[in-house]
């Protein structure tokens, strides 16, 4: 059944072999006269199909190489080589039957994920019943927000869900490339395309099956496979240059020999395979290089683009930094504990959606302190919270919102890369809270990576304030701080970059513009950003800049692969139609020789598949700024 399937998807390869033995046959009954005409029509309907489609390319406004195989199939008729003309023909469909397995060996850690998307989700009938897991199976696309799921051990997880069970183990390799499962406990997120452990799950939908991570991933891996890299045309303009030194030496070397024959055995070695088939075969296998660890970029277009990246911009909270702020100290004024006021704040804290809240209530519960429920609270949007605690009034935020209700607020001397929140309880100032967002550990080394490797100007872009940012990007060693922006302010600095290409790499809601206006946009998306992964090129998985690093070494190491087999199919045909010229190479001979050099074509394009090491050097940046 196999060999059927195969006989069916490559008909012509089929046809060619039958009239090869029927051919053969006929010679060998000394009927080769019968042989030679069967051929002929054979190979004469070949060249009238391909010509066809040649003017349907032509018409779409895009010039091939296959007139050369064309010239090639007619010239061995018109010289009695049929044998030679059958093999051309079998060449050229067993080329595109070549470039069909490369294309599925390059882009199947691409397909892996598409194969894998999950399709049916168990539905609990009796969610309230903890004893009960009868489930009916419904389509993703069905599951509602607030639905309980069933996930039995080994599935795949079908939409993003908060975890009901007390805890659970996954596989999340083919979301984050991180081999080693995961354990969640109860009240953790779980991400659709997980892989479940050895126990049964429960999970309450979190988002609808459409917009879960898995399903983005497969909606960005579906728009990298169906595009083309500007290398792919590249690939089409040396169709010109490279049929016309074919026709020169072909017919050169039949003047000088004054034998048409030379003419067809120099062109039989010029068939275009090597530049049909390599660069697209390259690029796919990029495409599934960096989808396998851990990076979707979302056309080959982009890998051109990344190969040749000359200025890279960042920005820095939740980028450069790890996004989430960490309490350094804890400044009480007379009459106030620390411990009082970092539980105060904390309490009031739960009520808010800022940066540094989260970093506030996650010191307080390190230190062991109990956050107490609000009689009330109200959060005033960008300035602070204010909320009644035990009958306290409590206010935290920043200094003018804190001076306004206490007059007595004093501004707090801060270091650099540090940031305050102001307290006041009952009306009187309290203390301050002294925050820090520690860089990521690889962010220096990235930096560095890329002043090394061609990258002549990386720069920051942020919004926040220009002290805290000069220190961050003197830490990190960036010298080109541009701090306090606006989103508008971020797209047009990054349209005036210099020189270009130009990167930039992204997290946050506010990032969408700036990624979309960059050359090559990069979005932090392992933290869920949704429309900053719709808004980039690049989608990281994996919540390390270091992916940055991985994205260009790819982009660069499959640039050059495909371009090397683009010359090496050049330069092994333009040199062997020289060999030809001097009549030493048969026709027959010839058309094989040309199949093993697009062979050897593919195989040295396949080579993207796998590459060198980035060299990235993972070292703790310094920290002689006080940064932590």
């Amino acid at each position: 059944m196999r060999a059927l399937r195969l006989l069916w998807r490559y008909p012509v390869i089929t046809l060619t072999v039958i009239v090869f033995v029927a051919v053969g046959a006929l010679h060998a009954a000394d009927q080769e006269v019968l042989g030679r005409w069967i051929a002929t029509v054979y190979v004469a309907g070949v060249v009238v199909w391909t010509l066809i489609g040649m003017v349907r390319d032509v018409l779409r406004g895009h010039v091939g190489l296959d007139i050369l195989a064309v010239v090639a199939m007619v010239a061995t008729l018109a010289v009695g080589e049929y044998i030679a003309a059958l093999i051309i023909v079998l060449m050229l469909s067993g080329g595109e039957a070549l470039e069909d397995f490369a294309g599925r060996r390059a882009k199947r850690d691409l397909s892996a994920l598409l194969d894998r998307s999950p399709r049916i989700a168990h539905v609990l009938t009796q969610p309230e019943a903890v004893d009960s897991d009868e489930a009916h199976d419904a389509p993703v696309d069905d599951v509602a927000v607030g639905d309980v799921l069933l996930v039995r051990p080994s599935e795949i997880v079908p939409v993003d869900g908060i975890l009901l069970t007390e805890s659970g183990t996954f596989d999340e390799s083919s979301l984050t490339g991180e081999s080693m499962p995961v354990t969640r406990e109860a009240g953790g997120e779980v991400l659709s395309g997980a892989i479940n452990g050895s126990r049964a799950i429960r999970i309450r939908a979190l988002r609808t099956g459409a917009d879960s991570q898995y399903q983005q991933i497969v909606a960005l891996v579906h728009s990298a496979e169906s595009s083309h890299a500007p290398i792919v045309r590249l690939a089409d303009r040396f169709a010109i240059p490279f049929t016309a030194v074919s026709l020169v030496l072909a017919g050169t070397a039949w003047a000088i020999s004054g034998d048409a024959t030379r003419f067809a055995e120099v062109l039989v070695l010029a068939t275009p395979c090597p530049l049909l088939i390599a660069a697209p075969v390259a690029f796919l296998g990029g495409l599934s290089r960096a989808a396998k660890s851990g990076v979707i970029m979302k056309s080959g277009a982009v890998i051109e683009q990344i190969a040749r990246v000359r200025s890279a911009a960042f920005d820095k909270t939740g980028t450069l930094t790890q996004g989430r702020p960490e309490l350094v100290d804890v400044r009480p004024t007379a009459g106030f504990d620390a411990d009082e006021i970092l539980q105060l704040s904390a309490s009031a804290e739960q009520y808010s959606s800022h940066v540094l809240a989260d970093g506030i209530r996650r010191a307080a519960e390190a230190r062991g302190l109990v956050l107490h429920a609000a009689e009330e609270a109200s959060e005033t949007a960008t300035n602070g919270v204010a909320a009644t605690i035990g009958g306290r009034s409590v206010v935290v935020g920043k200094p003018a919102y804190v001076a306004s209700l206490a007059p007595d607020t004093v501004r707090a001397e801060l270091g650099v890369g540090e940031a305050a929140a102001y307290v006041a309880v009952d009306g009187r100032f309290a203390g301050v809270l002294v925050l820090a967002d520690a860089a990521r550990p690889e962010a220096a080394a990235v930096v560095s990576w890329l002043r090394l490797h061609e990258v002549d100007r990386i720069v920051m872009l942020t919004g926040d304030v220009q002290s805290t940012a000069e220190s961050v990007g003197h830490h990190l060693g960036i010298d080109e701080v541009h701090a306090e922006l606006l989103p508008p302010e971020k797209v047009r600095l990054a349209s005036e970059l210099e020189p270009r290409p130009v990167l930039m790499v992204g997290d946050g809601v506010n990032d969408a513009p700036v990624l979309a206006a960059a050359d090559i946009g990069i979005a932090m998306g392992a933290k869920g950003a949704t429309a900053a992964g719709d808004a980039a090129d690049v989608v990281i998985l994996v919540d390390s800049l270091a992916k940055v690093v991985d994205a260009v070494s790819i982009g660069r190491h499959t640039r050059r692969v495909a371009l090397a087999a683009i010359w090496i199919g050049i330069g092994l045909s333009v040199g062997l139609m020289v060999v030809a010229m001097t009549g030493v190479i048969p026709a027959v001979v010839g058309a094989l020789v040309q199949e093993l050099v697009d062979l050897a074509t593919i195989l040295y394009a396949l080579r993207a598949l796998s590459g060198p090491p980035s060299g990235l050097r993972l070292t703790r940046p310094r920290s002689s700024t006080g940064i932590p």
